[in-house]
């Protein structure tokens, strides 16, 4: 699939796990997506290992421990922690997954996204939903463009 059609996929599904979102949601950029996600009508569950509660929801450690099977899971991680993340989508049999990177190194692990390539799971390797979800801000939307002419958005 093209990077467009792998974007539409992903924001096609209903239930997102987003990984990465953060006790400290001012300076966190997973909890931002998580928030847009859910605004946009999703069902999102976010996953971090260290907090039982994010933005006034459950939060779960892991993805085993969802009470529903999520159709995708965006990774807003560290990329060290990217690894772990694949290992349980492979383990709960998760076909989608995002990693973020925007202006910044983002969560994108190339080992990671190998290995989720290597057991059937479509990858997106950059970018962000809040470039292409609806009723994005004009700074995403310009940064989708942005990325898209420079190159940055191929996989």
């Amino acid at each position: 699939m093209k990077y467009k059609e792998k974007v539409d996929d992903f924001l096609s599904q209903k239930i997102i796990a987003v990984a990465g979102v953060s006790r400290n949601p001012q300076t966190e950029t997973g909890n931002a997506i998580y928030k847009k996600f859910k605004d946009a009508g999703y069902k999102v569950f976010p996953i971090n290992p260290f907090a039982e509660v994010i933005e006034g929801e459950k939060c779960y450690p892991n993805l085993s421990l969802l009470p529903e099977q999520p159709d995708a899971v965006f990774i807003n991680t560290n990329p060290k922690a990217a690894m772990n993340i694949v290992g349980q989508c492979i383990d709960n049999e998760i076909k989608r997954i995002w990693f973020h990177q925007g202006m910044g190194g983002g969560s994108y692990n190339k080992e990671a996204a190998e290995l989720a390539e290597a057991n059937g799971i479509t990858v997106i390797h950059s970018g962000c939903p809040m470039m292409f979800i609806k009723d994005t801000d004009g700074f995403h939307k310009f940064m989708g463009k942005l990325f898209g002419f420079i190159g940055k958005l191929k996989k």
